[in-house]
């Protein structure tokens, strides 16, 4: 993932719709993809909740933001492949760049990319292939497995959820389906990547996720954008249906430009015995507001929330985590740390709710921010929710400074100060790090080394 970049290479589009958002626009999108009547039905109604609900008045400031100064849908080709050598060479040298033919090689079970609205590449290795896996664009999934997304789709996030949700769900383009079938444990994660290369763009990928009882899947998902003077917004839905006993970890690591509002709504079913994690990291963008959730659904389900995000000049990291324990003997656990500095503000915003008769049940949440100089803020939000007497709970949260006798000493050992402090941060984050693949935490430090020079854009 290196760092966003001015982008100056012109891309020649299949389709490009207008600025704007309105019933044609919405219309146009379906009929590029040529869907069912029931989608399309879906979509307008969803144009007409996003119409009805009020921006959120909390967390980041989104005022500057302007849903009529977007590009709701740029198609770059007519069809997407499965080879790299079909690929554009000025599209395919975008993604050389980032290092993913090489990933999909030696570490990976499969890749998608998506550029601008739609997936221009995807493909599963043969292995899991044969064994029933499906990895593919939600788009294509509707054509291919039409009952499959019928049964699950807006199941977990309805477009009454929130705003953006509603604008999603009325536009959404791109993203990734995965179903994982019953007992089959895929021992290398899938890459989904997801570039927004054009100025004023929105990308709005709509991911599903189902994975069949006593299954394993690991998805992990890259962001990026090039630096430009507007604003471009990027506006996902996750859905997860993690089956009894099934393990899904979904892995984020984003890093957008300064001029990208990053609004996405994530959230996850785990049944009885199922595993759900999500690990959430959180660089760059100006705005981001992001709170990956887990219901506990089914007795003895398991959740998991680790973010880490670094807050810069300019920017606002609104991020956090939700867990909700509907049934007895359940655990979760969040862990989220931030990162202030250069007057950057990090804030955490979670929820912690036990209802009624989900007894037994434990949950600990740990919040730490790390603040770099006296202009930047991190500030904690909890909602800690219990109507149940016999269960285990705990909130502990931290705020502390760098330790200029460590910064001290570490160069005394012939660190630079930038080196130093990167150090600092590492360990800050370690507990985040050991659940990546290790090529994964290996660009997660040379993320950090570029925020501590200041060169992430």
């Amino acid at each position: 993932m290196p760092t966003a970049r001015e982008n100056s290479e012109k891309f020649s589009y299949y389709y490009k719709s207008e600025k704007g958002l309105n019933r044609q626009a919405v219309l146009e999108i379906a009929q590029q993809k040529n869907e069912p009547g029931w989608m399309i039905d879906f979509r307008l109604k969803a144009l007409e909740i996003f119409e009805q609900k009020p921006m959120p008045q909390w967390g980041a400031d989104l005022s500057a933001l302007d849903p009529n100064d977007i590009y709701y849908y740029v198609r770059p080709l007519e069809q997407q492949h499965s080879s790299w050598d079909k690929i554009p060479s000025n599209i395919k040298k975008t993604f050389d760049k980032l290092g993913i033919p090489q990933a999909e090689q030696t570490m990976l079970a499969g890749v998608g990319a998506q550029f601008e609205s739609e997936i221009v590449y995807k493909k599963l290795k043969k292995e899991w292939a044969d064994q029933g896996v499906v990895f593919t664009d939600l788009n294509q999934a509707l054509i291919e497995y039409p009952e499959l997304v019928k049964k699950y789709f807006a199941t977990v996030i309805s477009a009454h959820d929130n705003k953006f949700a509603a604008l999603n769900s009325a536009v959404w383009s791109g993203g990734s389906f995965v179903y994982v079938p019953e007992n089959v444990k895929i021992d290398l994660p899938l890459q989904a990547y997801f570039r927004i290369n054009s100025a004023s763009m929105g990308q709005f990928e709509r991911t599903l996720i189902i994975a069949q009882p006593g299954s394993f899947v690991h998805y992990v998902e890259g962001c990026s954008a090039p630096i430009y003077r507007t604003s471009s917004l990027h506006s996902a839905v996750v859905e997860i249906v993690a089956h009894e006993r099934a393990h899904v970890r979904y892995t984020t690591i984003q890093n957008w430009a300064p001029n990208v509002y990053n609004l996405v709504t994530k959230r996850a079913i785990a049944h009885a015995g199922a595993h759900v994690e999500w690990v959430d990291g959180n660089f760059g963008s100006k705005v981001t507001m992001k709170y990956p959730c887990i219901v506990l659904q089914g007795e003895h389900a398991k959740g998991e929330i680790i973010s880490i995000a670094v807050a810069g000049k300019g920017q606002q990291q609104d991020s956090g985590g939700k867990i909700i324990h509907c049934a007895p003997h359940t655990s979760s656990t969040i862990v989220a740390k931030s990162i202030s500095k250069d007057g950057g503000q990090a804030s955490y915003r979670g929820l912690l709710k036990i209802v009624k008769g989900a007894h037994s049940s434990k949950s600990k949440v740990q919040c730490e921010a790390l603040l770099f100089d006296e202009q930047s803020r991190s500030d904690t939000y909890p909602t800690v929710d219990v109507r149940e007497e016999d269960v285990d709970i705990g909130h502990e949260a931290s705020v502390s400074s760098i330790d200029e006798e460590q910064l001290l000493y570490a160069m005394s050992r012939g660190l630079t100060q930038h080196q130093a402090r990167a150090m600092i941060v590492n360990g800050f984050i370690d507990a985040f790090v050991q659940l990546l693949p290790m090529e994964y935490a290996v660009e997660i430090n040379r993320l950090i080394e570029h925020e501590m020079e200041g060169s992430i854009g």
